[in-house]
């Protein structure tokens, strides 16, 4: 029997990066899941090529679109037992270059969004489910450029702080992943050619010597919401190759 089986889980950003192999884990290990994104295009692409995967068209920055996807997962499944937060975007730009739209773009997604995409999802998610929050060790890390990125996960780690107390009651799990540097589309998407982002040189910046791959970061998440991680709430994991405590970061 899988270590998720019987489980129903909703991904935001499924469609791509971490969300993908993350979903790809979790119905390797018995679940049922169901994926979301903003692009339909790239959200049916991916629910195709995992085959078992259900999908949503939303956008995490709309509230309406979470209000919606509370409505489909309730109609079509009734109650979830795990909430995976993954969505978000970086948009990297001098402190000083910060436009209120771009900074509103940022937030809307990372924070507000995924605040409320917890919120119109709760009353579906059964007593003794897990909340699984994608943070960054940005939360953390001084990054120039990425002073609204940074702060938008800060607040997602706060969130996570919180909500691991306030749902105790419920039984309800709150964890937060923060990943370090990992091969995903997140900098291409924030505007950066891939020929740009040099992996050789972000490697050269991690004590274990490479960037992560997704797939990595989604077999800490799929523990974590498994019934293995039952006595784990609260907490945050850093998974990035031991960047967050290097000398050269900042």
């Amino acid at each position: 029997m899988g270590q998720l089986q019987n489980k129903t889980a909703v991904i935001t950003g499924g469609n791509s990066g971490i969300g993908y192999a993350t979903a790809a884990d979790f119905l390797a290990k018995g679940a049922k899941v169901l994926i979301t994104g903003r692009k339909p295009e790239a959200v049916q692409q991916a629910a195709a090529a995992l085959g078992k995967a259900d999908s949503f068209i939303a956008d995490q920055g709309r509230t309406e679109d979470s209000q919606k996807l509370a409505e489909y997962v309730r109609d079509r499944y009734g109650k979830i037992d795990i909430l995976f937060v993954n969505a978000g975007v970086a948009a990297l730009e001098p402190f000083a270059s910060v436009t209120e739209a771009s900074f509103d773009t940022v937030m809307d997604i990372n924070l507000k969004g995924a605040f409320f995409t917890v919120q119109h999802l709760l009353p579906l998610i059964n007593d003794g489910g897990t909340i699984i929050l994608l943070s960054s060790v940005n939360a953390y890390a001084g990054m120039p450029g990425a002073s609204v990125y940074s702060a938008s996960k800060a607040g997602l780690n706060s969130l996570g702080r919180t909500l691991s107390r306030e749902l105790a009651s419920r039984k309800i799990r709150v964890n937060v992943v923060n990943p370090g540097p990992v091969a995903t589309p997140i900098l291409e998407k924030a505007g950066i050619p891939k020929e740009a982002i040099n992996e050789e040189q972000l490697a050269k910046a991690l004590p274990i010597g490479r960037i992560g791959q997704p797939e990595e970061i989604a077999k800490l998440v799929s523990f974590l919401a498994s019934d293995d991680a039952s006595f784990i709430t609260g907490a945050e994991y850093n998974i990035d190759g031991g960047i967050i405590t290097h000398p050269l970061i900042g």
